[in-house]
């Protein structure tokens, strides 16, 4: 079926109104929700939609945007700090997960190269499962939320050279491998000159135009996104740098406030497009791995970070709960299967149970967090909190 624009926002919100009617009634995370709807009229279901990575690259912009808000609630001195403790454990977590995805995989018999790939896969926490669920205006998570950020930073940070290595590998890429690191402080310093010596004086004389604020802060945001993207970073890391250097700015909440109604527009369609792009048809063949990879995942997750934070003197609570809310695969993960799949790194069944892997994390991982601990979401009042 051949549609617009038009029938398929139509699809989207439509169904994500009647979906999210029936989540709320039956208590189910709203997360859930919009990926069943995915899955239901996309191409491998009613085929309704019949091209979702056309949605899937809209609602990429949701990311961005969540990512510029968060970095809008921290200030660049305590990002700092929180680095320190982050990248030594970012590093050793993401060897145990490794070694996790890559046993197992080779326990059921796949090929050394998938079973590398699956193993990659596998050392990411997703992004937007994290910090959408993670409350942002409550002070007493706010040291919670750096650590979150640090970590999923230093992994994005891995991430990118995953996708570098997989590049060399095909014969695909010219990237060398010290570029983002070259490239991030470089990023920092423009930004901070820019906002300092241009967006700050800007905001201090037109202050009293709040669509003019508006709009320069989008356009701050998609800015330095796209300049990340061009030096070899992601576009996650441009905004979330846009955000920190404009956090000392006096209207960074008044940005923050204006800007939710519009990532929560976007992501909507990110869990519909995840959904929507999940083939059905390839779940019989690697259902046993994933779902025993899955619950691996689930478990092994938020004991290494739950360890992992308590050697750092954090709080054993607190390190259960960043546990938990990172205990999921990532949609880098995804982006890897994708990449490997296109340069023949990866099977067709490998690229299938790390799709069908994150599905399972991220809804049951959602489900953990969402009855369990504080999140804008929670079908329980006294646990929901924005």
């Amino acid at each position: 079926m051949n549609q617009d624009i038009v029938f398929s926002f139509f699809l989207v919100f439509s169904g994500a109104t009647i979906f999210a009617t029936l989540a709320l009634f039956t208590r189910q995370p709203l997360l859930i929700a919009y990926i069943a709807l995915g899955a239901l009229v996309g191409p491998f279901g009613m085929g309704w939609i019949e091209h979702p990575e056309n949605l899937s690259d809209m609602s990429h912009i949701g990311i961005i945007f969540l990512l510029f808000l968060l970095g809008l609630d921290m200030q660049p001195a305590a990002l700092i700090a929180v680095l320190r403790k982050a990248t030594a454990v970012a590093l050793v977590s993401s060897l145990v997960f490794f070694a996790t995805g890559f046993g197992l995989s080779q326990a059921f018999a796949f090929s050394l190269t998938d079973s590398l790939v699956i193993g990659l896969a596998m050392m990411f926490s997703s992004t937007i499962i994290g910090l959408k669920l993670l409350p942002t205006t409550v002070l007493h998570h706010k040291h919670m939320g750096e650590l979150m950020i640090g970590l999923l930073l230093i992994q994005d940070l891995l991430a990118i050279l995953t996708l570098i290595l997989l590049g060399v590998m095909s014969g695909n890429s010219d990237m060398p491998i010290w570029q983002p690191f070259v490239a991030l402080p470089l990023l920092v310093t423009a930004c901070y000159l820019v906002v300092k010596g241009v967006l700050l004086p800007l905001i201090a004389r037109f202050d009293r135009y709040q669509e003019y604020l508006f709009i320069l802060a989008i356009g701050w945001c998609l800015a330095v996104a796209e300049g990340a993207k061009i030096i070899g970073l992601t576009y996650e890391i441009g905004a979330f740098v846009a955000g920190v250097t404009l956090a000392t700015s006096p209207i960074a909440q008044f940005i923050a406030i204006s800007l939710k109604p519009l990532r929560d527009f976007f992501l909507v369609m990110f869990f519909f497009a995840l959904g929507a792009s999940f083939n059905l048809g390839l779940l019989s063949a690697v259902v046993i791995p994933a779902v025993i990879l899955a619950v691996l995942v689930l478990v092994i997750k938020p004991l290494t970070f739950r360890y992992l934070l308590a050697g750092f003197s954090e709080r054993r609570a607190l390190a259960w709960d960043v546990g938990f809310r990172l205990g999921q695969i990532s949609e880098f993960s995804l982006l890897i299967a994708f990449v490997a799949l296109e340069s023949q790194l990866l099977s067709e069944q490998g690229s299938s149970l790390i799709q069908a892997t994150a599905i399972i994390t991220f809804a049951i991982s959602s489900y953990i967090v969402v009855f369990n601990y504080p999140n804008p979401i929670a079908v329980k009042d006294k646990l929901r909190r924005d």
